[in-house]
């Protein structure tokens, strides 16, 4: 009996969760109520604060189930031979990023992020998406340092400006892409992207 229960208990986690993606896309964050959430997912607003304290502890729940962590990322590919060779590693973690981004729900996360979620209680979007970003440049700077001390980095390019060129890039394509996602393909557009630029930084 407990452990259906707590599998009942997880179920409706991701079902308020998911409710919260639907309305918040809708609605955006700031005009949504827990009550709304919890009508959506059809359970009562105590189910919702038997799992979340409030509507910014629900939020970052719902963002945990989209970040993928660089390093995990490359984990996930399983390829031990990787350490060797860092940047096909930034290459093929980058690829499965764009891979997990198409799906509906990470691009469903991220527009709500980015488009439909304002400044409330202890929830700054802005900062969010700079703590995002930082944290990806920075594990993206320690895989070039590795390059760097392999040989495979060109000598006039420093893994820190490496990092801060791919960011650049991958920030700019991905805003592009969510703003009208019909319009290319992610993966393809960012194999092809990526390809080129660690070409230009690789050393000859």
């Amino acid at each position: 009996m407990a452990r259906r229960t707590k599998a009942e208990a997880a179920a409706t986690r991701e079902a308020l969760l998911d409710a919260a993606e639907e309305v918040f896309l809708e609605k955006g964050v700031a005009r949504t109520s827990l009550e709304q959430i919890a009508r959506h997912a059809g359970v009562t607003r105590g189910a919702v604060y038997w799992h979340f304290r409030n509507k910014a502890d629900l939020f970052q729940a719902m963002l945990g189930r989209v970040r993928m962590p660089f390093q995990e990322l490359v984990a996930e590919i399983g390829d031990p031979s990787l350490v060797e060779r860092p940047l096909e590693a930034i290459r093929l973690a980058i690829l499965k990023g764009f891979e997990r981004l198409e799906q509906p729900q990470y691009r469903r996360v991220h527009v709500i992020l980015i488009h439909h979620c304002e400044v409330f209680g202890d929830i700054d979007p802005l900062a969010m998406q700079n703590e995002m970003a930082d944290e990806a440049c920075g594990a993206l700077a320690d895989y070039f340092a590795c390059a760097a001390r392999l040989g495979h980095l060109r000598d006039d390019l420093s893994p820190v400006i490496a990092a801060e060129l791919m960011q650049a890039m991958l920030g700019g394509l991905f805003h592009d892409w969510l703003r009208n996602h019909e319009r290319f393909s992610l993966v393809a557009k960012g194999r092809e992207l990526v390809d080129t630029q660690l070409a230009l930084m690789r050393r000859a």
